[in-house]
């Protein structure tokens, strides 16, 4: 016998974008089989844009430009085998690619006062819902803004666009096949802002008047190029223009004043594009000569038998002109008068006092010059005796090496023995090559220190190390050891250690702490840079690297804070490691809107809302619609996981009164509900008995049913409405009985069928997965019975 024919591959259902070409391929166990194709359950010879095809045991069709008439069920049948799948063409948003890319990567610029309109043409499988965003907020018209849409194209349209129009946009095209964002910029240049304030009056005196700004908060879009300073006399009406300063300098002096005279300023930013408005000061006046205040009491650097040498600073008043000197003068302790050290004003603040004799105590006080005189003279010092010291400081104890790496050596040590006031007054370090004979001072320490770290040095080495104290007499004795430095440690590439801890999604709950911590490794030590989408991070957020982690910490998380935060490790070697992840911030939804109430079909109802606003930043939004039938009832959940914004109860039952109640929902909690505030109530009908008397036919006009439009494949969004339909003949009228996957409709609440005229409809309210499967419609009479099949495909909320 001759063996039967099988097939090795089956076809496979197949998603296609439309304008993109498309395959369906079996392969069946015999070369010498002629198949045949049929789609929707009729025979294709031939078809626009179809190409048949058989190479061996393959069969082949083949569609090179999928479109709308390119949907539906096929079927391959040749010798014993059959098989069948099914082609869905997608039609999403699309708008030309040579347009995206220049609207994505080249901002719109555009001058103060000057209109603007974006218009992006689109195309894809109508209705397309077109929406504009900036900052993440949903843009409606205004008295200023509008927002227009066809079926080919949206547009933002600005009259006299403002430097507040300036910044991110977003477009976001969505259909039935999905979602197009686009991100645009858009760009406003204008003069600047005026300089930001309050002036301050650096210096006023009787010869000049300086003031001091600060750059404008808003430059306009355009840099700064100069300031314009005026200045107008108190009691006139004219302002005079002093001068001009370049962009880098935000002060500026004039010395056109009159003593005792008042005069208001102001400043003007100049930028390409024009000139701001003027920031004006407050009333200054050109005070009169003012001499300088006390400076702080001088301090004893040194002292020896006839020399003191003293020290000070300048006094926090200075007057109303520049200090050119000072006049220091002494005293010996225990008496009234003060006598003058120099002959004139000395311009440093350091002085040595000589000619002292030796054994008496002194004290020493100084007052500063300016133009206008001399100012108060100081507090004076505290006493001190012209004598030499009396002792150098002796040996440091127990000098060691406390740690060491390739490049530094840590030493410490204990004070010497303090004997007949050799006090200590700091210590210094020296470093000595073993191959060297010369010794360099790398540390100068303060009294109180005990450790040090020689740092620079070379690794695998041998060094001399040596520790003095010292004292106002100078260096005391040098304790000497030797040391080794370590090995150069070995160059690690910087890495970042991301285990199941660290996740690429991060679900934040607005107003809580974002806190990631990432661990790392690297040697040298690498730099760690932090950005959120691609820019330095704000202000608010802090990093925190140590010990091998670095921590991202922004306190009280906001609906801004989401995006792509992304970490980057760097050395000195250009090695570089980077890792990216989401973070995104949410909240309780926000209250759908109104509800409205409709009979589309009989004794249905069909609820309505307004999209709850927190559909723009909330992906995995849904509703769920409660109903109850009196004013204290109990409410009932009717419809949950709904993405859309309508929903249909068909359980109504003439007569009684229904309220409803729409919530939102995410990961999160249930907003606030949106509530029907009357009532929604059917009438009943009285029935009516109508007679129909019996016609009476001569002829035998009886004809089998058949399909005049047959059933054809659906594919809808789960949580929306789906309708199939087919087209009924014959005599008598036939019954119509549908079915899904061979089980009867007929008494299931949840499909709702009609037969008007022949045209027979299934309706699904609500569809979910559960949903999906494959549908057959039967049509009988008296004569005969036929029926027809179509698929029902579900996908996910897009």
């Amino acid at each position: 016998s001759v063996p039967r024919c099988y097939l090795n591959k089956q076809l496979a259902t197949v998603r296609v974008v439309k304008g993109e070409p498309a395959e369906l391929s079996c392969t069946v166990s015999k070369d010498d089989v002629t198949g045949t194709w049929f789609k929707d359950g009729l025979k294709l010879t031939s078809m626009q844009g179809v190409v048949f095809e058989k190479k061996g045991l393959v069969h082949k069709l083949i569609i090179n430009k999928a479109e709308d008439i390119h949907a539906g069920k096929y079927r391959f049948e040749g010798g014993d085998v059959k098989t069948e799948a099914s082609i869905f063409v997608e039609d999403p948003p699309q708008v030309d690619k040579v347009l995206l890319k220049n609207l994505t990567s080249v901002p719109t610029v555009a001058k103060a006062g000057q209109p603007v309109k974006l218009r992006i043409p689109f195309e894809g499988r109508l209705p397309i819902r077109a929406t504009w965003l900036k900052d993440k907020m949903e843009l409606v018209d205004d008295t200023r803004i509008r927002v227009d849409k066809t079926d080919t194209h949206t547009m933002l349209s600005i009259p006299s666009c403002e430097r507040k129009d300036r910044g991110d946009y977003k477009v976001r095209l969505k259909n039935d096949s999905g979602v197009l964002e686009i991100d645009l910029k858009l760009v406003v240049i204008d003069k600047p802002q005026p300089p930001a304030g309050p002036i301050k009056i650096v210096e006023s005196s009787a010869n000049n008047i300086t003031i001091q700004w600060q750059p404008p908060k808003d430059d306009g879009g355009k840099p700064v190029q100069r300031y314009i300073v005026e200045r107008q006399q108190v009691g006139k009406n004219n302002w005079e223009t002093l001068g001009e300063t370049p962009r880098s300098c935000t002060t500026f002096t004039t010395n056109k004043v009159e003593e005792d005279t008042s005069y208001y300023f102001r400043v003007r930013a100049v930028n390409v594009e024009g000139t701001s408005d003027a920031l004006e000061s407050g009333e200054v006046k050109a005070v009169g000569k003012a001499s300088p205040g006390a400076p702080d009491p001088p301090e004893i650097v040194s002292a020896s038998r006839d020399t003191i040498t003293i020290s000070w600073k300048a006094p926090r008043k200075t007057g109303t002109s520049q200090i050119v000197g000072y006049i220091v003068q002494k005293r010996k302790k225990g008496t009234m008068t003060w006598l003058p050290v120099t002959n004139g004003p000395v311009k440093d603040k350091k002085l040595k006092v000589t000619n002292l004799k030796k054994g008496l105590q002194y004290e020493f006080r100084v007052a500063a010059v300016n133009a206008a005189g001399t100012g108060d003279a100081s507090d004076p010092s505290q006493p001190i005796f012209a004598q030499d010291p009396t002792k150098s400081p002796g040996q440091v104890q127990e000098l060691k090496v406390s740690s060491c790496d390739s490049t530094s050596v840590t030493l410490t040590w204990n004070r010497p023995e303090v004997k007949d006031g050799n006090e200590v007054k700091g210590y210094e370090v020296e470093v000595r090559p073993s191959h060297s004979s010369s010794w360099t001072r790398c540390l100068t320490l303060p009294a109180e220190a005990t450790t040090g770290i020689v740092k620079g040095l070379q690794p695998k080495e041998k060094y001399f190390l040596r520790v003095r104290a010292l004292n106002d007499s100078g260096p005391g004795e040098a304790t000497e050891l030797e040391a080794f430095t370590e090995a150069a440690a070995p160059v690690v590439p910087p890495r970042l250690l991301i285990d199941d801890t660290v996740k690429n999604l991060l679900v934040i709950k607005a107003g809580n702490t974002i806190r990631v911590n990432i661990p790392f490794e690297g040697s040298p030590d690498p730099v760690v840079i932090w950005l959120k989408d691609g820019l330095p991070l704000p202000n608010r957020a802090a990093i925190k690297t140590e010990d091998g982690t670095t921590q991202l910490l922004i306190g009280a998380a906001e609906l801004g804070d989401s995006g792509t935060y992304s970490v980057e490790l760097q050395n000195g070697l250009g090695k570089r490691q980077t890792f990216s992840f989401q973070v995104q911030i949410t909240d309780i939804p926000q209250s759908p809107g109104p509800l409205r109430l409709e009979e589309n079909v009989l004794n249905t109802v069909t609820v309505t809302w307004e999209p709850s606003a927190s559909e723009k930043w909330e992906k995995n939004l849904y509703y769920t619609v409660l109903k109850r039938e009196s004013q204290k009832g109990v409410w009932h959940v009717v419809g949950d996981l709904l993405y859309n914004n309508k929903f249909t109860f068909t359980s109504v039952i003439p007569g009684r009164d229904y309220y409803f109640r729409v919530v939102a929902k995410n990961s999160l909690g249930a907003s606030a509900p949106s509530e029907t505030v009357q009532p929604w109530r059917i009438r009943k009908t009285k029935a009516e008995i109508r007679v129909i008397p019996q016609k009476y036919r001569g002829v035998n006009q009886n004809q089998h049913p058949r399909f005049l439009v047959p059933l054809k494949p659906h594919v809808v969004v789960t949580g929306s409405e789906c309708h199939m339909s087919c087209a009924v003949g014959g005599h008598p009228p036939p019954k119509i009985t549908w079915y899904k996957d061979s089980r009867d409709l007929s008494n299931d609440p949840n499909y709702f069928c009609t037969n008007d005229f022949g045209v027979c409809s299934l309706v699904i309210l609500g569809v979910t997965k559960q949903d999906a499967g494959e549908y057959m419609v039967e049509a009988s009479n008296e004569v005969g019975c036929v029926s027809s099949r179509a698929f029902l495909a579900i996908k996910g909320k897009i």
